[in-house]
């Protein structure tokens, strides 16, 4: 995904589609929903199926305090190593911040609606008629912090450059339906389409644009420690490798006054410290070493956030609520490894999951149980399928479980009148009807095989061992072997890149209008694609087609019936044990900053605050 889950502050990140007005009143709304178009018009806005919130020449962002006091440093943390300037290769670790903060995109999206985007480095867009090319009228006043102006020839020097063979091949996977960029003029760049795809002219508004000077003659891939030129409001001002990183305001950022910027960015100097322990992050924290924590630990959050800072409030510490699609996180099983590919081991190895138990002893009753690969959202399956849904269905029943016909799909649960023994009973069960037996307490297969797993582990999730450990004694019950093991973030993307792992913890992260991205989360064609985020690696006829459904939906009501059918497939596949969410965001931040009146609707915590909170004077 490129930058379409707003709310995410997940490993890996996404785009939308779009209804577009010009002016009062509206001239044409619902691109995706009209058959034809009298002209191709300008429009400084869109959105998928509605209205933008906001109407042309609108001042500033509602979540944003256009006041703001800039100046004053802020500093954060990161957490592991990195080795790049360069966020969009598919080996080595960029570092913190380049892309929210040196990059910008031709569109900005609003964090308060659904999906929505607004003129930035472009002032506007036309869609043809025919829906297949979309073109962009830059903004005379864009200029890279080298001062150089934004031009349709950087524009389309971008697409190339990221849709060729040096860049990560996330991109391609998602502009595979955009054949080719063509600069008209110095301000004026088409894209291309080789198919009418609704949302296409959205996912190129947000893709990010560098300078060809930065690039020069060098192989992109080669890029990684040359200091990037892009036209957003910091540039990289030093860096110590694997340390520390540090951005300073550029003093000629073009668009500081600009109604997509007002009131955010206001920090003069912004600084990423790296720690490689969090404990001793956490430390750092509280003893001022930098200002801001985000907490996705239960068990940190309810217990060491304490101490004479918290106490006086020169911490403070508070959950702000979000709406986000929490999507999917889980125990992803690996499907390229033959003990994950029959559904009866999967379904066994998530009957040992406790997760009630888990949420009482180790989470402090804070987590919901995901029980979609869109939680938290109207995106969600429920019940038994809709008409609506079936008629999405009907065509792939052979292919599908009966049950998905005929049971909703829920997650294990040992709650009365449910238990855990009555499902390690289920799994024993599977696991005999799959060819598995129990052999001087170890379960093994025809060949003599002992059925064994490892869970791979990145640092940062460390905290995850205290609650593995439970489901491991579970599966220990069954004769079934779980070893977990964690490594450094450099050798975990290495391995998650080639998928060298039985099973991870990964969280899909979703908007509130899939689409295209979705292709490289489980289509076929993406499995076994190096870095694709296909991570479990699925490859199956049904979803791919629903997948389409999905991404060609003509309205919103479609779009929402084709993501639950795709919903259901994937949740009775049972390619993940599901884990758990919070629909709140846990904060701790030293009081110095004010902090605006609004909090949006979808937001990343970290990310809302470098670009809205302010120092106070």
């Amino acid at each position: 995904m490129i930058n379409k889950v707003a709310g995410s502050d997940s490993r890996r990140r996404g785009t939308g589609r779009g209804s577009v007005r010009r002016g009062l009143p509206l001239l044409a709304a619902l691109l995706g929903l009209t058959a034809s178009l009298p002209a191709a018009f300008a429009a400084p806005s869109m959105a998928l199926g509605y209205t933008p919130k906001y109407p042309p020449g609108f001042h500033h962002f509602d979540y944003v305090n256009p006041q703001a006091v800039r100046g004053g440093d802020l500093i954060l943390s990161a957490f592991g190593s990195f080795e790049s300037f360069n966020p969009y290769l598919l080996k080595g670790i960029p570092a913190a911040g380049l892309s929210e903060l040196v990059f910008e995109p031709l569109m900005e999206q609003s964090l308060d609606e659904p999906y929505s985007l607004y003129a930035h480095l472009a002032e506007d867009i036309a869609v043809a008629p025919d829906r297949l090319s979309v073109t962009f009228r830059l903004n005379a006043k864009a200029r890279f912090s080298n001062g150089a102006p934004v031009t349709a020839k950087d524009v389309r020097f971008t697409f190339d450059t990221l849709k060729g063979q040096q860049a990560h091949p996330r991109y391609r996977f998602y502009w595979a339906d955009i054949r080719r960029a063509v600069a008209l003029d110095a301000r004026h760049v088409r894209f291309e389409f080789a198919k009418v795809n609704p949302e296409l002219h959205l996912i190129v508004a947000q893709m990010p644009v560098f300078a060809r000077a930065w690039v020069g003659d060098k192989p992109f891939d080669k890029l990684s420690t040359v200091l990037p030129i892009g036209s957003g409001p910091y540039v990289v001002e030093s860096a110590d490798f694997g340390k520390r990183v540090s951005y300073a305001r550029n003093p000629h950022y073009w668009a500081k006054e600009h109604n997509t910027r007002r009131g955010m960015f206001n920090f003069e100097r912004i600084v990423f410290k790296y720690y490689k322990d969090e404990t001793v992050r956490h430390e750092a924290f509280k003893a001022g070493e930098f200002e801001f924590l985000f907490e996705n630990n239960s068990k940190k959050w309810a217990r060491d956030f304490t101490g004479p800072q918290f106490d006086t409030g020169q911490i403070r510490r508070t959950e702000l609520k979000h709406s986000n699609n929490a999507g999917m996180q889980g125990f992803v099983f690996n499907l390229r490894r033959p003990l994950f590919q029959d559904i009866r081991v999967r379904r066994a190895v998530g009957l040992a999951l406790d997760f009630e138990w888990s949420n009482r002893n180790l989470f402090y009753n804070q987590y919901t149980r995901c029980y979609s690969y869109f939680s938290n959202s109207e995106l969600a399956a429920s019940g038994l399928p809709g008409t609506d849904e079936l008629k999405l269905l009907e065509p792939f029943r052979r292919q599908l479980p009966r049950a998905l016909f005929t049971e909703a799909w829920t997650p294990p649960s040992a709650l009365p009148p449910n238990s855990l023994r009555a499902n390690l009973r289920r799994a024993r069960d599977l696991l005999a009807e799959a060819g598995w037996k129990l052999k001087g307490g170890v379960l093994q297969n025809g060949k003599g095989e002992a059925l064994e797993f490892e869970i791979m582990l990145v640092s940062v999730q460390k905290g995850f061992e205290r609650i593995i450990a439970p489901f491991a004694r579970n599966l220990a019950q069954l004769g079934i072997r779980l070893r977990y093991r964690t490594v450094d973030a450099a050798l975990y993307q290495r391995r998650t890149d080639t998928f060298d792992f039985d099973m991870i913890v990964e969280s899909f992260g979703q908007s509130q209008s899939p689409g295209n991205e979705l292709v490289g989360l489980w289509h076929s064609s993406t499995a076994d694609q190096e870095g694709a985020n296909n991570v479990m690696g699925l490859k199956n006829p049904v979803v791919d087609a629903l997948i389409q459904k999905v991404i060609y939906a003509p309205d919103r009501k479609q779009l929402v019936s084709a993501t639950r059918a795709l919903d259901r497939v994937l949740l009775h596949g049972e390619y993940v044990v599901p884990n758990w969410f919070i629909a709140t965001h846990r904060i701790a931040y030293w009081d110095r900053f004010g902090i605006p009146a609004q909090v949006p609707l979808y937001y990343g915590a970290e990310s809302w605050m470098l670009r809205t909170w302010w120092k106070k004077p």
